[in-house]
């Protein structure tokens, strides 16, 4: 959830709403989320360890007397999976986003917003289905509180609203590849063989699993030569497992690359030298 304190806040309210809890809540504005981009429009390729930072810009259209601090209240872009009734799954901004107005009227303000998501593969992402394509959204959160009991009384409020459908963003796992040509040195004319293994992001384990029955291409560069040249094609078999032979010709790089599929991101391994005498 949101990192700034208006989450922490924010998000014990939904839960208490969640548990059906009677509480005091306050109205929320109407702001208007439009042109959001995320990402440049590119998917968002995630490990498992490292945080992924994701550009998102937008325009937001509020009313002229409604300011927002960022401390009291808060206004962002959301990825969410599922209905914004029923969330499936969901990750927001962690950071103030940085405005500038480009049109006023009597009553509202227009803003040209750019705002970053973090993504945390430990933290945000659970299963297999969080690698899809994301709704987007906007949200509004407000608090105020009077925490001080010295006069026997307490009193909290808060608002929350969101807006979906503002767009879509792909979250894909990240795969990797590695190649190896043995034996080296070869002498011209004879066989070698090429290993390698695909392997790409689980987030429900932390760690990357072989990706079976996927099409990789063992391509070759030359020795003084800038230029790949597909080989072969094979299939990825147990635990991802890659492995094609060829006809020792010339020294160069082998290398395997994978397209990627719709839940997984390309990859392409390091060209692997052998020296062919």
């Amino acid at each position: 959830m949101r990192k700034l304190a208006i989450g922490t806040v924010v998000t014990g309210a939904l839960a208490l709403s969640a548990l059906a809890v009677p509480a005091a809540q306050a109205a929320t504005p109407d702001l208007v989320f439009a042109d959001v981009t995320v990402n440049k429009g590119k998917a968002i390729v995630v490990g498992t360890t490292n945080d992924v930072t994701v550009p998102v810009t937008y325009t937001l259209t509020r009313p002229s007397d409604l300011t927002i601090d960022y401390e009291n209240n808060a206004a962002g872009v959301l990825l969410y999976r599922g209905s914004l009734s029923s969330l499936d799954n969901e990750i927001e901004s962690d950071a103030s986003p940085t405005c500038t107005t480009t049109a006023t009227t009597d009553t509202t303000i227009t803003e040209s917003c750019s705002d970053t998501l973090t993504v945390d593969p430990s933290f945000d992402l659970f299963e297999a289905a969080d690698a899809t394509t994301w709704k987007v959204g906007g949200f509004y959160g407000q608090v105020a509180s009077d925490l001080d009991d010295s006069d026997d009384k307490v009193s909290f409020e808060y608002g929350f609203a969101a807006w979906g459908n503002k767009g879509t963003a792909k979250i894909q796992r990240a795969a990797k590849l590695t190649a190896n040509a043995s034996p080296e040195p070869v002498k011209k004319g004879k066989t070698i063989t090429v290993s390698s293994k695909l392997t790409r992001a689980n987030w429900e384990t932390g760690s990357y699993t072989g990706y079976v029955s996927q099409t990789a291409t063992l391509q070759f560069r030359a020795k003084g030569s800038d230029t790949y040249t597909t080989v072969k094609t094979v299939t990825s078999s147990t635990a991802g497992a890659l492995k094609a032979t060829v006809t020792a010709s010339k020294d160069g790089y082998y290398r395997y690359v994978f397209a990627g599929t719709s839940t997984t991101a390309a990859a392409k391994a390091t060209g692997d030298y052998i020296d062919v005498q």
